[in-house]
């Protein structure tokens, strides 16, 4: 059996593939390439009304790549809405090597000292693949998914990558394309320079925000 490592996982990445495990206590991982993928339109990224609020009111602090333990434990917890999770100890070893190489970054939101939500995925060239979230508080996750999109855009990025489109992603514009239109754009993506910013400007910030002028739902 041919061992998975973080080096292979980008190898992965940049075909098209990505691992999951069936529970968060399964001993393996599989690959996944889908027939249609979901992937997140930097250039037409909206943000909800009420939660363009939220963000700029600053009710967390912004931290990336702080805590990449903590971050991916707390996306492999079950939730109200979730009973499993498919982020396992294998998972966890090989986001955490490419943590190390600087390949896995972290959005993390904080709270009177205390991580309450945030995301992480993988960068590679000008593409970012998405890979979890948790919240626990009302909208952590989904402000650190609107400052992971300011930093793309910041940063050159091409490509956000979604995987799988859900209800909740779709309302920030996510979409589903063919599998052959994604490698595509994976492809120019990946061979395109890009750098994610740890730090964020306010304009950088606004960018987005700002550009978040269609629709007009609270969610």
């Amino acid at each position: 059996m041919i061992e998975v490592t973080p080096e292979l996982l980008l190898r992965a990445y940049a075909a098209g593939i990505f691992p999951m495990a069936e529970g968060r206590n399964a001993q393996t991982v599989y690959w996944i390439d889908p027939e249609r993928r979901g992937i997140m339109p930097l250039e037409s990224f909206h943000v909800p009304r009420r939660l363009r609020r939220t963000v700029r009111n600053g009710a967390f602090e912004i931290r990336c790549d702080s805590d990449f333990d903590a971050v991916i434990a707390g996306c492999a917890d079950p939730g109200p809405d979730r009973s499993d999770t498919w982020i396992n100890p294998e998972i966890v070893r090989l986001y955490g090597g490419l943590f190390e190489m600087g390949n896995c970054h972290t959005v993390e939101c904080w709270q009177d000292g205390r991580l309450v939500g945030g995301l992480y995925g993988v960068a590679l060239g000008g593409a970012f693949f998405g890979e979890s979230m948790f919240s626990r508080v009302r909208d952590a996750s989904k402000v650190a998914l609107v400052h992971l999109v300011a930093r793309l855009i910041t940063g050159g990025f091409r490509l956000l990558d979604a995987q799988f489109v859900t209800e909740h992603l779709a309302t920030f514009g996510a979409v589903e394309i063919p599998r052959s239109q994604y490698r595509r754009m994976l492809a120019e993506a990946v061979s395109t320079d890009a750098a994610f910013p740890l730090d964020l400007s306010d304009e950088g910030l606004d960018r987005v925000l700002k550009g978040s002028t269609f629709g007009s739902e609270d969610g």
